[in-house]
């Protein structure tokens, strides 16, 4: 497949992302479903909340990165590459951060590789924080004299 044809990078990632965290989503509910210990416990309260914080992040940010995509496309003003890392970047850390986190949680106290979570949510601002200002930015008018 031709570079042309291929869907941006963004929206690759953003859709797999929505079927990945809609799967998890769907493995949560069936934990939940299923009584499962190493999920509703109490002592695993702080898991339970990690997974779906994982989830949601996931499912989000999937989205986010989707539409970043579509909108790149319409606004050429918008298709910067650093937005568009830092998006994919906190697609990566966010989840993983609070899924890893979960998983080795301790009582209440949760894994430390939570810490990409917090990483991934800074990534996350400079990518946001990059689009608001591309689409702040007033571009100058070219006049022909």
């Amino acid at each position: 497949m031709s570079e042309d044809l291929r869907p941006p990078l963004n929206l690759r990632a953003g859709l797999w992302a929505l079927f990945v965290f809609a799967c998890l989503g769907l493995m949560l509910e069936g934990l939940h479903g299923f009584k499962a210990g190493l999920y509703l416990d109490v002592s695993n309260e702080t898991r339970r909340l990690l997974w779906r914080l994982a989830h949601a992040h996931g499912a989000l940010l999937g989205l986010l990165n989707a539409c970043f995509a579509l909108l790149a496309q319409h606004f050429p003003r918008l298709d910067d590459r650093l937005a568009g890392r830092a998006l994919l970047l906190a697609l990566l850390l966010m989840p993983a951060g609070f899924l890893l986190g979960g998983a080795f949680a301790r009582g209440a106290d949760p894994g430390a590789s939570v810490g990409l979570a917090a990483a991934g949510g800074l990534a996350l601002v400079l990518g946001l924080g990059r689009l608001a200002w591309l689409c702040s930015r007033r571009v100058a008018r070219q006049h022909q004299p």
